[in-house]
Order: structure tokens, then C-alpha cells, then sequence
């Protein structure tokens, strides 16, 4: 038995998204079925349109998602029918290796998601024109109205946290918040670069100040993105990392930043290279943007010893969906982390090649996807 849905999809690169009807398959064993009510429109979204990921295409685009269970299928444990959820962008199967040493965010379940089918190599979403099956981003597809996907995928949280907001913590808060708290490994006291103050970056910038830098330095090209970083935790505010060094070397004693976080939208070598300059002895650059692997990364092997270094990627803020997107909701409910202030604008689903519009053009913090029903 299907059922029907409503959702954009990418069919090639360089196309606009495509808003279509689509049939929808039951959940299978250990699936569920999600009414999806809100969805992040991400950046990460928007690298199958331009390249930057390689996914098979089509694709039903969209992984930062909340909404509520609609169906279950046989097996399901962790979630019940009515229960609200956000989606985990990344599944945690909680018992390979990786999820018994806390590190959910490489499960091993998440090999082989760019075709966007499940773990049985099969589709859950299809054309309801052709038939032909089509994959969904992450496994999700929070761009339709309703998708099946893993229990693993959903966690469960609070009724009353409105959906427009809890949909953001699927990712790029999550993803921004851990890259400084985990991945860079801010400490009280600590002069943080944050660069590229989007929405990833900016959910950095309010991750550093809650793990108690004195100096958090927000770096982005855009006037608009500097001005709300400043607005939620970054002490100062710069173009590019040159305009930034004189008040870093100010702080530092000429040392240099204890940590920079890259968050632009797509990164190349040569600027993980100047986040590199910029920080001190034993110094850590956390590395969250795609890039493409030429012309490589122009650091001196001299300096990465000599210094000792510190050079790592951060795949969804080393964060574990299971704990982390409920205990970031808590923050958010006790006001330690601003929500709400990061939604610059809603749109509906046949607006979703708008919403990505106005993110190239510098325009939003965050735009949320709202479906009908």
C-alpha cells in the first residue's frame, strides 16, 4: 500500500528543484512514517544543485525536518504513532563501533547514503507519474510532506517546541554548536574564529560563547551576517581573517586565535590554509565546509609540527543525535540557545527555489520550509 506525498526534487545538476507528487511506500521493519511539518532549507541542500556533493540524482531534497509519527512499521521500539520528532540527518544505530564509543555521527549505517535509498537498497519514495523510484537526501527527504525512513533517523522531543525551530537542530545548529564546543574544543577564555557566520557558523559563534570564550570573532563577507553575529554571542566582527588579525594579535600577544572554526558555504584549500595562519602554538582549526580536493590545502608540514598544530574535520558537530538534539532543545527552552532569532524568513514549498535565491544573495540567517497538509 502507498500513500501519496508533495515534496521538491533535484534531477540533475544545475536544474531548479522540481516540486512534484509523489507516492509514498508503507514503512517497512523498523521504518516510520513522518507528516513532515517543517524543514530547515540548508546549504547542504543546496551542494546537490550546484555539485559540491556528489549524490545519485533525483533526488527529495531536504534533511532538517520535525513533524510527527504517523505510521510505524513492524519492530519500531524507539518512537510511537503521534510522537513529535526531529529528523537525525545522520542514522545512529547505537551498536557498531563507533555508536558503543559515543561517536554516533560515523555509524556505520550511514555508508552509502548519497543514493539517498534505505539500508535494503530500495526507495521509499517514486514518481506518482513514471513509478520510477527516487532517492531522498540523508535518507529523509524533509522537502515532502511526508517521508519513511529508520527509527534510527528520528528523535524524539517535547511537544511543545514549535516545529519551525525544532527543524534547524537536525543539522545546522547541531552542526554549528559542536563544531566549536566538540570539534575545535573551546575552553573558558579562549579567542575563537569563526569563519563564514551563515547558518552553521552562526550557531558556532553561539556554541563558543556558551563554552565560555572571552573573544569570539565572527568572520564573514556579508554586512547583514556580521551585524546578527554580533547579535548572538560574537564580541567582534570582520570581512576577512587580514581585516580580523590586528585584534586577534591584540588578545593573543601576538599568538595568534586558540581556535578557528571554518563555516563558509563552500571552502577551498587556500582558505583552511589562512584559518591555519591565523592560530596559535597548539592551536586547533576545525574544518566544517565542503570543498572540492584541488588545488589541496598550501600548509607548511614546518609549521603543522614545529607548532604542533592542530587540523580536523567536524561532520555534524561530532555531536550524538540521541542525546544532543533533545539536550540543545533544552537549551532552547531555558533560553541558553536562541532559536526563533535565527528564522529570517518562512516560505512554502513551491517558494523553495526563492528561499535558496535569497540565501545566494545574502539575504537570510535561516529560511524554514513550511508544508501544507
Amino acid at each position: 500500500m502507498n500513500t501519496t506525498a508533495r515534496g521538491a526534487v533535484i534531477h540533475a545538476v544545475g536544474a531548479k528543484w522540481e516540486v512534484e507528487d509523489l507516492a509514498l511506500a508503507e514503512p517497512g521493519p523498523g521504518e516510520v512514517r513522518i507528516k513532515v511539518m517543517a524543514s530547515g532549507l540548508c546549504h547542504s541542500d543546496d551542494h546537490l544543485v550546484t555539485g559540491d556533493i556528489p549524490n545519485a540524482l533525483p533526488l527529495v531534497g531536504g534533511h532538517e525536518g520535525a513533524g510527527i509519527i504517523d505510521a510505524v512499521g513492524p519492530g519500531v521500539t524507539r518512537l510511537a504513532v503521534g510522537d513529535h520528532v526531529a529528523t537525525a540527518y545522520l542514522p545512529a544505530c547505537g551498536t557498531c563501533a563507533w555508536c558503543a564509543q559515543g561517536m554516533q555521527y560515523i555509524c556505520d549505517t550511514g555508508a552509502g547514503m548519497e543514493a539517498g535509498f534505505m539500508l535494503d537498497g530500495t526507495a521509499r519514495f517514486s514518481s506518482g507519474t513514471s513509478g520510477r523510484p527516487i532517492g531522498a537526501m540523508q535518507r529523509l527527504g524533509t522537502f515532502a510532506n511526508y517521508l519513511v525512513t529508520s527509527q534510527a533517523q528520528a528523535v524524539k522531543i517535547d511537544d511543545d517546541i514549535p516545529f519551525d525551530v525544532a527543524c534547524l537542530v537536525s543539522c545546522g545548529v547541531a552542526t554549528g554548536w559542536g563544531s566549536a564546543v566538540n570539534g575545535a574544543g573551546v575552553r573558558p577564555r579562549d579567542t575563537v574564529m569563526v569563519i563564514g557566520v551563515g547558518g552553521v557558523g552562526i550557531n558556532a559563534v553561539q556554541g563558543a560563547r556558551h563554552a565560555g570564550a572571552a573573544h569570539v570573532v565572527a568572520v564573514d563577507p556579508v554586512a547583514y551576517k556580521r551585524e546578527r553575529a554580533l547579535e548572538l554571542g560574537a564580541i567582534h566582527a570582520y570581512a576577512t581573517i587580514e581585516d580580523a588579525m590586528p585584534f586577534v594579535h591584540s588578545v593573543t600577544n601576538g599568538q595568534g586565535a586558540d581556535n578557528a572554526v571554518v563555516t563558509v558555504g563552500v571552502v577551498d584549500g587556500r582558505l583552511i590554509a589562512d584559518a591555519f595562519s591565523a592560530i596559535r602554538k597548539e592551536g586547533t582549526v576545525a574544518v566544517v565546509s565542503i570543498g572540492q580536493n584541488q588545488p589541496g590545502i598550501p600548509i607548511s608540514p614546518l609549521e603543522l609540527v614545529v607548532y604542533a598544530k592542530h587540523l580536523r574535520g567536524v561532520l555534524f558537530g561530532n555531536c550524538n543525535p540521541t542525546r544532543d538534539i533533545p539536550a540543545l532543545l533544552d537549551y532552547y527552552k531555558s533560553g541558553r540557545l536562541k532559536l526563533d532569532e535565527l528564522v529570517t524568513r518562512r516560505y512554502t514549498l513551491d517558494q523553495v527555489n526563492d528561499a535558496y535565491s535569497d540565501m545566494h544573495a545574502g539575504l537570510n540567517l535561516r529560511g524554514v520550509l513550511i508544508h501544507e497538509h
